[in-house]
């Protein structure tokens, strides 16, 4: 196996970066080899469905997410050069609201566009697996939106993050690095707040957010009209997707996510296909408002998600924004995809204090932006495949250290109120007979309120189930190739 190993990191060294040779890997591909959870292979269930789709085991990715269905969908390439579906996994939890990350601690999953490259992969996560997702990206960093640490992992428990079962983040995990091995420099991540269908959007109208999420569909209809992968830029604090160089033009255009925008062009294909959707859409998003589409409600107060597969397995388990459907008896007794732990926490009300989150409004998309874009790059270990992307030009990434989830406290319980003793005339004599509560001197009770006050910012404090990539990440393991 230590051998097999050996020839996959020679070969795709040799995909990537030609000249690159191979000196005393040893060690680390025996560290390698022994990481039982990253290196399983993909199952024989999935092999049988690429071939079937006429796709190469490892042909590039690409990974779609969404909160209210609570659903991750796996695309690859075909032989053809578009992408596919090949698997859709449920989410088993997502936490905060519908609505992008804003600001570090404030428990929501992100949305928009992420790369992520073999540096983000995690083998040895706190959540059996992950990897990182990238936020911020330059988008988000332009608008000064905070946070780190954000993955896609096992465990399902979350905290910001988007936790699938150990066993969906293995296959997720091993059909990344196969597109690796087979050459994929990075794989994009599109995270949306739902299918950016015309019935979701006029659902959502209202919601503060909209602005933001109407320049991001602009990416999710670029791809569902082209079934390519969009190429992701930034400029004047917005996205735009598949920008080319005008006709002429010998240098492609530079992107700065807070400068103003260069000059460029789209396809004229792509920009009218695009076009139409768009049209399309917003006339039946018209309709719908004008048959009077009820509009979902907003700040719920409910923290996030979980598929209703799960929920029905969940005692008490609520789907809470994934979905607006119960989940039903026939679902408690399906085949569960993956393991749910013992310590799984269904979505529920937040503390009263937590303020909504709501997106700062981003400049209007123009009428010509369509959408991979290009990884961000970031500091390196000097690791191989860091070292190797610098030579190949490939973004790098920050490798983190592993956290363990914190566990949230307990919800008080509220007394129930026997309705039949409020409305009897002999009860409410006896309360007034009742002897008043005792007096709180104010010291006593200023003191109570600043002991309660520093008690929940402590537990305010905790960063949530957020696992990050340690520095024997993925790409270390192949540190003494250079």
């Amino acid at each position: 196996m230590i051998f097999r190993l050996r020839g996959r990191v020679l070969a795709t060294a040799m995909v990537l970066g030609a000249g690159v040779l191979l000196a005393g890997c040893n060690s680390d591909g025996v560290s390698l080899a022994n990481n039982a959870k990253a290196n399983k292979p993909v199952p024989p269930k999935l092999v049988a469905e690429i071939q079937k789709k006429d796709m190469d085991l490892q042909s590039p990715i690409l990974i779609r997410l969404f909160k209210q269905e609570a659903e991750l969908e796996v695309w690859k390439q075909t032989r053809s050069g578009d992408f596919a579906l090949l698997e859709t996994y449920p989410i088993c939890r997502w936490s905060g609201d519908l609505g992008p990350k804003i600001r570090e601690g404030d428990r929501q999953a992100p949305e928009g566009f992420y790369s992520i490259t073999p540096g983000q992969m995690n083998p040895q996560s706190a959540y059996y697996l992950s990897f990182n997702m990238g936020y911020p990206n330059a988008f988000d960093k332009a608008l000064g939106r905070t946070g780190s640490q954000l993955m896609v992992h096992g465990d399902c428990s979350s905290r910001g993050c988007y936790a699938m079962t150990d066993e969906q983040i293995s296959d997720i995990y091993a059909l990344g690095r196969e597109s690796f091995f087979g050459g994929q420099r990075a794989f994009q991540v599109q995270a949306y707040p739902f299918r950016m269908t015309p019935v979701n959007m006029a659902k959502h109208r209202n919601n503060p957010n909209m602005p933001f999420w109407k320049m991001i569909k602009v990416g999710y209809d670029h791809f569902e009209v082209t079934r390519r992968e969009p190429k992701v830029d930034f400029c004047e604090k917005k996205y735009v997707f598949d920008a080319v160089p005008l006709p002429g033009s010998t240098q492609p255009p530079t992107f700065n996510a807070a400068g103003a925008c260069p000059a460029y062009t789209v396809d004229a294909a792509v920009a009218d296909a695009v076009k139409a959707k768009e049209r399309a859409d917003d006339a039946k998003v018209a309709e719908l408002v004008a048959k009077g589409t009820p509009v979902a409600r907003m700040n719920t107060g409910i923290d996030g998600g979980m598929n209703k597969v799960f929920a029905a397995h969940v005692p008490g388990g609520a789907t809470g924004l994934s979905d607006e459907g119960a989940s039903s008896v026939a679902l408690a007794s399906a085949k569960l995809p993956g393991t749910i732990p013992s310590h799984v926490n269904p979505p529920r009300a937040l503390e009263p204090e937590t303020p909504p989150v709501v997106a700062e409004t981003p400049a209007p998309q123009p009428a010509t932006r369509m959408a991979i874009a290009a990884p961000e790059q970031s500091s390196s270990s000097g690791n191989f495949f860091s070292s190797l992307a610098r030579k190949v030009g490939i973004g790098g990434s920050d490798n983190t250290a592993s956290t363990t989830p914190a566990a949230r406290p307990p919800e008080p319980v509220q007394p129930k109120v026997d309705t039949a003793k409020r409305n009897d005339p002999r009860a409410a004599r006896t309360a007034s007979r009742a002897p008043a509560p005792k007096h709180v001197a104010p010291k006593a009770a200023a003191k109570s309120t600043a002991k309660s006050d520093t008690s929940r910012k402590q537990a305010n404090a905790v960063s949530g189930a957020q696992p990050t990539v340690p520095s024997n990440g993925f790409d270390s393991r192949f540190s003494a190739m250079r």
